[in-house]
């Protein structure tokens, strides 16, 4: 199985795995060790071979491609006057909030979640408010009346949605999706809804557009997406930012002009297209391994670490782990994985108070990989107990 085979990324540039300690194992930024699709291969190599790598820009086939993607896995037909470009999602990010913002308001986030979202606030002078989400033996849940309160202060002006949520892998339902709009609508607020893990859902839980859940959505929301997440193709810099409000979408896409940020790369478009025609597939086989090893992690953690809990996703290849019951205090967790089990995990404290005592682990890797991994973690737990 090609999904099984370590393809070493250490001499390849690789953010995730350029480390000075060869020995360890990164299991940490939200890229998989999986090789792509062979079309998405073949659309570059076409591309690379033709010798030009000029500047670049959208074609009526990169279009259809898109809506072709949205229309087959979320029965939702896109208009192309909605579709913008964003090099990614947070520079993407940090322009609607330019555009819609003034330095002082407030924006809304749901904690413990994707820390970037922190400093693309404060970069454009905005107060972060901590609707943080309650977490219980069942999971993580909203918190609509503390949400209410917030987006009624005068000066919330944006929710930042992350749907599904990073990293607590939540799917957000009809319900609580309905329920946040007529919030957000009621207090004119509007909604950027980072849909970037929409595609990466496991058996029994679907993925639905924020904008998609009721017409009024349309007119106050942003919805935030990519190949990149679903297709292993990041370094490509191809974001798609659908944005039906034509006022929002004009003062975006000015700021996206100004800041010389609206080409895309000499393969990005190539890249999109292969992965939206021709990419299902394999994404499909990533899913089914993504599954098996989320429930080989969830029986060895069980049987071999019960301390340390799982937080089941519904979506991403991300799992938050509770790690509370190790009794490490929270600021010393992430370097004792790290320097006594050689595994670096995404430190929880990032992602907001939320996050103290969590640690959260990629599993988009080998088996083999993950299983040695875990295999340290447990050494290093036992070596720890028995001192």
């Amino acid at each position: 199985m090609q999904l099984e085979k370590f393809i070493d990324r250490r001499k390849t540039h690789s953010v995730k795995w350029f480390i000075e300690d060869q020995d360890i194992i990164p299991l940490c930024i939200a890229d998989m060790d999986f090789q792509v699709s062979d079309e998405i291969v073949s659309a570059i190599s076409q591309k690379a071979t033709h010798g030009i790598y000029g500047y670049s820009t959208f074609c009526a086939r990169y279009y259809d491609a898109v809506e072709y993607w949205w229309k087959t896995q979320y029965d939702w037909e896109l208009k192309q006057e909605w579709i913008s470009f964003s090099p990614g999602i947070i520079p993407g990010m940090n322009l609607l909030l330019k555009a819609l913002t003034q330095p002082g308001d407030s924006v809304i986030v749901q904690d413990p979640v994707y820390y970037p979202f922190f400093s693309t606030i404060q970069t454009q002078g905005c107060t972060i408010l901590h609707n943080s989400l309650l977490y219980s033996e069942e999971g993580y849940k909203m918190d609509f009346g503390d949400f209410e309160e917030k987006a009624a202060q005068p000066n919330t002006k944006v929710f930042i949605l992350c749907s599904p949520h990073n990293p607590v892998g939540r799917v957000w339902t009809h319900e609580e999706l309905r329920r946040i709009g007529e919030i957000c609508e009621k207090n004119g607020v509007i909604v950027i809804s980072d849909e970037m893990h929409g595609d990466l859902t496991y058996p029994g839980h679907k993925h639905i557009p924020f904008a998609k859940v009721h017409p009024d959505h349309l007119n106050f929301s942003i919805t935030c997406a990519a190949p990149s997440k679903t297709f292993n193709i990041a370094g490509m810099q191809s974001s798609i930012f659908i944005i039906p409000n034509k006022d929002i979408k004009e003062k975006y896409e000015t700021l996206l002009t100004g800041f010389g940020l609206m080409r895309p790369n000499a393969f990005a478009v190539e890249g999109t297209i292969a992965a939206y025609y021709k990419g299902l597939p394999w994404l499909q086989e990533v899913k089914e391994y993504l599954n098996a090893n989320l429930e080989y992690v969830c029986t060895y953690l069980k049987e071999h670490i019960p301390a340390i809990k799982v937080v089941k996703p519904e979506a991403t290849h991300l799992i938050w782990l509770d790690c509370r019951e190790l009794g490490i205090a929270a600021d010393e967790l992430h370097t004792f994985f790290l320097e006594k089990a050689g595994v670096r995990l995404d430190e929880g404290m990032k992602f907001g108070a939320g996050g103290q005592g969590f640690e959260r682990i990629n599993i988009a890797c080998p088996r083999e990989v993950l299983t040695e991994a875990l295999l340290r973690i447990k050494a290093a737990i036992n070596e720890m107990e028995n001192c």
